[in-house]
């Protein structure tokens, strides 16, 4: 049976307030994005991010992020709805906003053959930065690359061409940083410095949007959070917020896929636990003490002629907040939720970026 999505998220701040705020840095109402076909990509979402905050976008690949980036920073159209972005209208004024805002996309758009050092200078020209040369040496200081400056790009490893990317986008010192999918195929090591690097720039005083696919990262990361899911946001709200919302422990109740069903049946109507979640690999089930749970749990998928593959124990995680909104997990949903029908044609939908920008320089 295929999982229906959420009925769309409405930030009642967006609904009940003009489209302007000095302290806003990112606003948008009812934000569209339809591809021929009728294929919608985007299906009117509302969202606020406040200046100097980090506010992620999480979901699986597909969900729609990458696409609202791309509307939010001018790099496609919208099909309808409103936009602000450092206070300017996208759709009025999208040269405003490019001046405003770094971009760094989900692949590093790198010339191969230039040092690391040239593309900083390149960039800082193209933005207008006086003294290219010291701002380009003093950007290759923030990434800890000063040692390989001097080094063609193409002789970069993943997690250093990341950084100088993210170099490029801070350029000319951006009121807002979007970042998409900054540590997608990083190992830890990298992606612990990309986190770092985030961090040291908004305590700096810039904005920071970033898209993820990663729970720990969002929760390591973001002040506030939307969950995106099938091109709508289905909760919104800090980490801890969205957590503890479920309240209840979590007991993960791993099956091969033939008890699923016989399982959840087993749980339905017991007044005992407060939701039951199924997934592909078995159910959740909410209840006040998990650890007290267990042998009721074990009890009831006895009765029912089931024998579990796994028992765990847990306090609600993002992961969990995923699950109860959309029936099924984040980490690992990208194969099933990725199918053709999913993206838009002519490689335009998520995850379909090949290059990157830093705001309007490309």
């Amino acid at each position: 049976m295929r999982w229906l999505p959420a009925a769309p998220y409405h930030s009642s701040v967006l609904v009940n307030s003009a489209l302007s705020g000095a302290d806003t840095a990112v606003l948008a109402a009812d934000l569209t994005k339809t591809y021929v076909g009728g294929i919608e990509a985007v299906r009117g979402i509302d969202l606020q991010v406040r200046k100097g905050e980090v506010f992620g976008f999480l979901g699986p690949n597909g969900a729609g992020k990458t696409t609202a980036v791309r509307m939010l920073t001018t790099l496609l159209p919208i099909t309808s709805g409103v936009a602000e972005v450092a206070g300017h209208d996208v759709s009025r004024d999208p040269g405003a906003v490019r001046t405003a805002i770094g971009v760094a996309l989900q692949e590093a758009g790198l010339d191969p053959l230039q040092t690391g050092r040239e593309v900083l200078e390149l960039q800082c020209g193209l933005f207008g930065v006086s003294n290219p040369k010291k701002r380009a040496e003093a950007l290759l200081e923030t990434v800890g690359l000063t040692e390989a400056g001097d080094r063609r790009t193409k002789t970069y490893s993943g997690g250093m061409k990341r950084r100088l990317d993210l170099a490029t986008a801070l350029a000319h010192q951006p009121e807002v940083l979007f970042l998409d999918e900054p540590t997608t195929g990083l190992d830890p090591a990298s992606r612990a410095q990309i986190w770092s690097e985030v961090r040291r720039i908004n305590a700096e005083g810039a904005t920071v949007f970033l898209t993820t696919q990663y729970l720990e990262e969002a929760d390591q990361l973001c002040d506030r959070l939307a969950i995106i899911d099938h091109g709508m946001i289905i909760s919104e709200g800090t980490p801890e917020e969205l957590k503890s919302a479920l309240g209840d422990d979590v007991v993960t109740v791993g099956l091969v896929a033939e008890d699923i069903e016989r399982a959840a049946a087993a749980f339905v109507g017991d007044p005992n636990f407060s939701h039951v979640s199924v997934a592909e690999t078995g159910l959740s089930l909410s209840v006040g003490n998990g650890a007290g749970a267990v042998a009721r749990v074990v009890r009831a998928l006895d009765s029912a002629g089931v024998d579990p593959q796994s028992i765990t124990v847990s306090r609600p995680t993002l992961d969990d907040v995923f699950l109860q909104a959309t029936g099924r997990r984040l980490e690992g949903s990208d194969r099933a939720a990725g199918t053709a029908g999913d993206q838009p044609p002519d490689g335009g939908g998520e995850g379909s970026e090949s290059g990157s920008t830093a705001g309007g320089a490309e």
